[in-house]
């Protein structure tokens, strides 16, 4: 089931707009981002498992747009050791 679900919460912040809102926001987010239509419907879909991306500015300029937190817009968690716990475990 993991593979259905999107990697990035865009189409949950699109689905509480208005219909005038969405349709404002379709037009709108890709000029602001600078990439296509397609491109933007593209990032709507990324599945939570495959390996496409979308770049870092353009995710940090959506959770301006969406008014949400710092990683917001992800649906899962990235974690990992820092780099002076890796070096701590080398000691």
């Amino acid at each position: 089931m993991a593979e259905k679900i999107e990697k990035y919460k865009i189409n949950e912040f699109l689905d509480k707009l208005t219909v005038k809102e969405y349709k404002f926001a379709m037009r709108k987010i890709p000029a602001i981002l600078k990439i296509s239509t397609n491109t933007f419907h593209n990032y709507r879909h990324i599945k939570l498992k495959e390996k496409q991306d979308i770049p870092y500015e353009k995710v940090k300029k959506m959770e301006i747009i969406f008014s949400t937190k710092v990683g917001g817009l992800e649906n899962s968690k990235i974690s990992g050791k820092s780099l002076s716990d890796m070096i701590k475990e080398l000691k």
